[in-house]
């Protein structure tokens, strides 16, 4: 089975490429905007693109009494950190900075230094934070027909 976002290409393109250059930049914001916000919503929700969710985190040795946790990647997945880009031929979410290279280990699953002093080294599950869900290939295809039919 091809990707979800082949599909889409695949039956759009032509439509698309009849759009001028500002009017498929315009599509292209508004589609990055729009996947920024599920990409949002799954990262708070704790679940892959596939919908599984991710994995726990294994339990702190002295965790506080009483304190507040925070969801997992509160932070990241703010607007601040999770940017978009639009051009005539894409629309891109990404994040940015040093957060991308905290993002690509926890996305790969990679090792990493959590104490730089001590060097001490963790091997972090994969958890797929930014992906391409059924749901969104619906939206983008809904969302290119909508712009079309305007």
């Amino acid at each position: 089975m091809r990707e979800p976002l082949e599909q889409i290409a695949s039956q759009l393109d032509a439509l698309v490429q009849q759009l001028g250059a500002a009017q498929r930049r315009a599509l292209a914001r508004e589609l990055a905007r729009v996947l920024r916000a599920s990409q949002q919503k799954r990262i708070a929700a704790q679940l892959n693109p596939d919908g599984t969710p991710f994995e726990r985190r294994k339990p702190q040795l002295r965790a506080k009494v009483g304190r507040v946790r925070r969801t997992m990647f509160s932070k990241l997945r703010t607007a601040r950190y999770l940017k978009t880009e639009a051009t005539p031929d894409e629309a891109v979410v990404a994040f940015t900075g040093m957060v991308a290279r905290i993002a690509g280990v926890h996305q790969l699953g990679l090792r990493d230094k959590v104490d730089r002093l001590r060097r001490i080294e963790v091997q972090y599950p994969a958890r797929q934070l930014l992906g391409f869900s059924a749901d969104d290939a619906r939206t983008v295809e809904d969302l290119v027909l909508e712009h079309l039919a305007r």
